[in-house]
């Protein structure tokens, strides 16, 4: 859901230009790992789904996930997670046997026919996809852990692509009390800690400048409203230290 990974190729190269050998590159809503996977050195991946961050840490690993998943298997799953479990096959199948990767909120992703009559096996496009991904994940330091008590090296490059606000919640992100002025002013304070601070989401604060926009398609709400086109323009902003 609201993966980066189609902008990756022009948002990277930004973010990466003034990087040092001795930086880390660190992603505390790291989700699927789409934007980290494309960078190298020292990097750290955090999200507050514990599940996930199991799975990431399994795959980077060597771990190899079903290449299937049943409707039954979803909703063992998902009901395992709802009763407090935690495992990396959970957090497999929450993020690609969800409609959309709308871990357990979206409805089951299988085999189905597009409106066109072409066949799509979701997840075995999503088990292919994970293979060709799992060997660039090698060496993460993958933590499960709320970006406010993330334990951040020195001089770091932080990329957050956190909620979006005013666009609709997945199921963790609205059971996770997600503040976005409190988001905002941790970013504030990071940047004035020494680290580099970007963020992708649709708008920001006046204190923060936009580095970058594209208009993309998304399968979240466009530019904040509910309800809106599927067309939105994706930002990328920074904090404009004084």
């Amino acid at each position: 859901m609201g993966s980066k990974n189609r902008i990756a190729k022009h948002i990277l190269p930004i973010m990466l230009k003034d990087r040092k050998e001795s930086q880390c590159w660190v992603e505390p809503f790291v989700g699927g790992a789409n934007m980290l996977d494309k960078v190298t050195g020292e990097r750290v991946g955090a999200d507050v789904n514990k599940s996930l961050i199991m799975c990431l840490d399994a795959l980077s690993t060597g771990w190899v996930p079903p290449s299937t998943i049943s409707r039954d298997e979803y909703n063992q799953a998902r009901v395992s997670w709802k009763n407090g479990e935690n495992s990396a096959w959970i957090g497999y199948i929450g993020v690609n046997g969800s409609y959309g990767g709308r871990w357990f909120d979206g409805g089951y992703a299988g085999v189905s026919r597009t409106n066109s009559g072409k066949e799509r096996n979701y997840p075995l496009e999503a088990f292919n996809n994970v293979i060709k991904q799992a060997p660039l994940l090698k060496d993460v330091k993958f933590l499960h852990s709320d970006y406010k008590n993330l334990k951040v090296p020195d001089s770091s490059v932080i990329y957050c692509d956190p909620p979006y606000e005013g666009t609709k919640d997945y199921l963790l992100a609205k059971n996770s009390g997600f503040n976005s002025e409190e988001f905002w002013q941790w970013c504030r304070d990071k940047a004035k800690e020494g680290h580099t601070v970007f963020v992708s989401e649709y708008n920001a604060p006046d204190d923060f400048e936009c580095i970058w926009q594209q208009e993309v398609k998304s399968s979240l709400s466009a530019n904040g409203y509910i309800g809106g086109s599927k067309k939105s323009i994706e930002k990328l902003f920074t904090f404009k230290l004084v």
